[in-house]
C-alpha cells in the first residue's frame, strides 16, 4: 500500500508540473527575439525624377554631374541636369558579355562583368575613363566558387563584392542561389572575409540573387533583388557569419543595380528595366532592428 502511494503522490507531482502539449505558446516560458530573427521593419521610398534611357537594361551609377546606365556590352553617359545623352561606349565582339553594374570614383568607373548565363561563371572588373567612357583596365577574377561577380563596393581599404548562384539560366545543378554571398577583398582582390545572405532576402530574392549593392551615407549595406520591387538593408552582426536584415524598403524599381546620389542626400538612382527607364528615388532614414548586435560597414 505505502509503494501505491508513493507511485501516485509522484505521478500527480509530475502531471501537475508538466505544460499541457496543445498549451499555446504564450503559457511557455517566452524566448525573447534577438536582431537575426526579429522581422525587419517595412518603409516606403518617394521617386523624385524618372528619365527615359535606352540603356537602362542592368543597372546605373552616378557621379555629380552624370548618370552612368549599363546594359550587358554598353555603358552610356547621361547629363543629370538635363537627361540628355553625352556618350556611349560599345564592347567589342565577345570580349565583354554582361556588364552588371558599375561604381565612379572620380575619373573612373568600376563595372562588375561576368560570362552569365555562360558556364563555368567567370568575372571581371572593368575599369573606364569617366570622362571619355574609353576603357583604362581590366582585372580578371577568373572562375570563382562564390559564383557570377554583380556588384561592388568600397570596403574597408579594399573591395565589397556581391557574388550570385541561380536557380535557372547561368546556375550550376549543385549549388542553387541560396549559395550566393557577400564577399570582401583587399585592394589587390585577394579574398580577406564575406558573410551570407539573411534567409529572410534569400527567399525574396530567389530563384537569383542581389543583382545591386551599396553602402549607404548610414554605413548599412542597402541591396536589391532581381525582379521584387523592394531594397533590403542589412547590418554587419557583431559575431557570426550571416548579415543581418534591419529593413525592407518599398520603391519604384524591380531589382538591378543602382548607385547612390554623390550630393550626401538619401537618393539613389536606380532602374526600370522593362519601360528603360532611370529613377531617382529618395530613401527613408532607418533604424535598425536589433541594434545591439547590428554593426555598419562604415
Amino acid at each position: 500500500m505505502l509503494c501505491l502511494v508513493v507511485v501516485w503522490a509522484l505521478t500527480t507531482a509530475r502531471q501537475r508540473s508538466a505544460p499541457a502539449a496543445d498549451a499555446p505558446l504564450a503559457q511557455r516560458p517566452p524566448n525573447a527575439p534577438d536582431s537575426a530573427t526579429a522581422e525587419a521593419p517595412r518603409l516606403t521610398a518617394r521617386t523624385l525624377r524618372v528619365y527615359n534611357v535606352p540603356e537602362a537594361g542592368q543597372g546605373v551609377a552616378a557621379d555629380a554631374r552624370f548618370f552612368y546606365p549599363v546594359n550587358n556590352t554598353v555603358l552610356a553617359k547621361y547629363e543629370i541636369r538635363s537627361g540628355r545623352l553625352v556618350d556611349r561606349w560599345d564592347a567589342p565582339n565577345g570580349l565583354i558579355r554582361h556588364l552588371n553594374s558599375c561604381l565612379v570614383e572620380g575619373r573612373r568607373v568600376w563595372c562588375a562583368n561576368s560570362n552569365y548565363p555562360m558556364l563555368p561563371m567567370g568575372s571581371s572588373v572593368e575599369v573606364f575613363d569617366s570622362s571619355s567612357l574609353d576603357p583604362i583596365g581590366s582585372h580578371s577574377l577568373g572562375m570563382r566558387d562564390e559564383g557570377s561577380l554583380t556588384w561592388t563596393d568600397r570596403y574597408a581599404g579594399g573591395w565589397l563584392a556581391g557574388f550570385a548562384h541561380y536557380d535557372e539560366s547561368g546556375g550550376v545543378k549543385f549549388k542553387d542561389h541560396t549559395f550566393s554571398s557577400v564577399v570582401t577583398f583587399d585592394a589587390q582582390w585577394r579574398r580577406n572575409g564575406g558573410w551570407l545572405f539573411p534567409q529572410s532576402t534569400v527567399d525574396r530574392m530567389a530563384p537569383s540573387a542581389a543583382s545591386g549593392g551599396a553602402i549607404g551615407p548610414d554605413g548599412w549595406l542597402y541591396l536589391l533583388g532581381h525582379n521584387r520591387p523592394e531594397m533590403y538593408v542589412v547590418a554587419r552582426p557583431s559575431m557570426g557569419p550571416t548579415l543581418i536584415h534591419i529593413a525592407t524598403i518599398d520603391l519604384e524599381v524591380e531589382g538591378q543595380a543602382f548607385s547612390w546620389s554623390k550630393d550626401g542626400t538619401r537618393t539613389v538612382f536606380a532602374i526600370d528595366r522593362r519601360r528603360k527607364l532611370v529613377r531617382t528615388i529618395e530613401i527613408p532614414a532607418v533604424t535598425p532592428v536589433g541594434a545591439a548586435t547590428a554593426r555598419r560597414f562604415r
